[in-house]
């Protein structure tokens, strides 16, 4: 081969990669704060990741998501509770940052013995779909913040509440009914794997 074949495949081959990591959860907010639903009405709550806990970790998210303990699933609380606040990071898989399609991977992996595909948009193919009041813990819950395509995703765990990776403020726990997310929640449902 040729040095001009080899630099044009090259070429190529980063340009793929570069659209892939950018279309897997690079979305981000038009006008207002994170957490604010377009009406300018605060409803968010205070975020686990804001607040230091001590103690039994499946009875402290069983409070936040107000359900019993027995309803939950040990595993995936511990480990939402190991990377909540992590930082988001395209393309990113380690504590040092992660984007929310890995993380979303990484639980099903890790809790779940499954694997998923790398981006939302390919996870999103994959799932049987639900309506919004049918989710159950670990379904998955995928949003449209730029357009038509799917580019974020999250796990619902329950009363409304689901986990991901916001672009500004890490791993977080948000209420799917808070305005600025079901406005862009565009499809849910669990992973036929």
């Amino acid at each position: 081969m040729n040095r001009n074949k080899i630099q044009r495949i090259t070429f190529i081959a980063a340009c793929v990669i570069l659209c892939i990591l950018v279309s897997s959860c690079g979305a981000r907010k038009k006008t207002y704060s994170y957490g604010k639903p377009p009406t300018g009405r605060n409803t968010t709550e205070p975020s686990p990741r804001d607040t230091k806990h001590s103690g039994n970790t499946l009875s402290y998210y069983a409070d936040v998501l107000g359900v019993n303990p027995r309803e939950m699933n040990s595993s995936l609380y511990s480990f939402i509770d190991n990377w909540m606040g992590i930082p988001h990071r395209l393309g990113g898989l380690s504590k040092n940052g992660v984007d929310c399609s890995a993380f979303v991977g990484m639980i099903y992996q890790e809790v779940y013995r499954k694997n998923l595909p790398r981006t939302s948009r390919d996870m999103a193919e994959i799932i049987k779909r639900k309506y919004d009041d049918q989710l159950r813990e670990g379904d998955l819950v995928f949003f449209s913040f730029g357009g038509k395509n799917i580019d974020h995703v999250g796990i619902y765990l329950h009363n409304g509440k689901f986990v991901h990776v916001s672009t500004k403020k890490g791993v977080m726990i948000s209420n799917l009914k808070e305005a600025w997310y079901y406005k862009y929640l565009t499809r849910c449902g669990t992973p036929s794997i």
